[in-house]
């Protein structure tokens, strides 16, 4: 199969216009998941010639998409190390950050890395080839409680006991090492609890929701007194962590309160949970899950 597309970015303009761009002066973005860099085109386009942009992606594939221009820099990492590389490159703070969690195109198209039902291939789905655990592992070497466990939380399975049990039962017999296999050794309602399977695996393989935790805390570091944090989100999972962080400061929500009461947080909240337009899902139908949330750091 040919690939002609890395990823449509989701929201675009949505997406900028939450950065608010300033021009007229100098600025520092992190785009904490390049991809294939339609969103970090967006924002040199509408910034400053002093400005710099950040681009974080722990694919090596996403390195060939890496834009010509002595304002950008691409950084290969996960984004839970964002702060460290910051350091690195001697920035304090930033004027905005990006994180759009969605899968790329690449990766569910790309048949051999094992993202997709849709096609037979090793199961893999390690964003970063550079790891070691891979789905196989976590079919093949989790316990079945364990199994239980990351149905349950990343599929939002009900019956995961008794997909874990089916799972145990088909390895026992012969190791689980390609996504058809997987597919053949339990019985789903249809196309959407697969899809659920698949995400539940991939969640933990990456370790999605403790990165995006880790991800989020160095934001309200890096951000200046003003700068933008700007997030898209894909399942009730990472919204509901999004949601928290920016309404609180912490993902779980809780809001602590000085002694006269008024709420205590480092965000005041621009955009509680923007969906795409229709004219945009009519042309790239994966935007239908895509939920925008944008927060300001608060001045101290």
């Amino acid at each position: 199969m040919e690939e002609t597309v890395y990823h449509i970015p989701a929201m675009l303009s949505e997406v900028l216009d939450g950065l608010c761009i300033d021009k007229s002066k100098p600025q520092i973005f992190v785009d904490a998941t390049f991809g294939g860099g339609g969103h970090s085109r967006g924002i040199i386009e509408r910034m400053g010639e002093q400005s710099r942009l950040f681009g974080i992606d722990q694919d090596i594939d996403a390195y060939a998409n890496r834009i010509d221009d002595r304002r950008f820099t691409f950084v290969r990492s996960n984004f839970r190390y964002m702060a460290n590389f910051m350091d690195y490159y001697g920035v304090q703070q930033v004027d905005g950050i990006l994180a759009d969690l969605g899968v790329s195109f690449h990766h569910f198209d790309a048949a051999e890395r094992g993202f997709s039902f849709r096609y037979d291939a090793p199961l893999d789905m390690r964003m970063n080839a550079r790891q070691t655990l891979s789905a196989a592992d976590v079919v093949n070497n989790y316990s079945e409680e364990e199994l239980a466990r990351v149905l349950y939380l990343y599929g939002e399975f009900r019956e995961s006991r008794a997909i874990a049990r089916q799972i145990a039962v088909k390895r026992s017999a012969q190791a689980i090492q390609t996504t058809q296999q997987l597919q053949d050794s339990i019985r789903l309602k249809d196309k959407q609890d697969y899809a659920r399977l698949f995400q539940a695996l991939r969640i933990e393989v990456n370790d999605e929701l403790g990165a995006l935790r880790e991800l989020l805390q160095s934001a309200t570091q890096l951000l200046a007194p003003g700068g933008r944090l700007v997030i898209l989100t894909y399942h009730s999972l990472e919204d509901r962590i999004v949601k928290n962080f920016m309404r609180s400061g912490n993902t779980e929500g809780t809001i602590e309160k000085d002694f006269y009461g008024n709420p205590l947080t480092p965000f005041r909240v621009i955009e509680k949970g923007r969906t795409a337009s229709p004219e945009e899902v009519a042309n790239n139908p994966r935007a239908r899950s895509a939920k925008l949330r944008v927060a300001e750091k608060i001045e101290n």
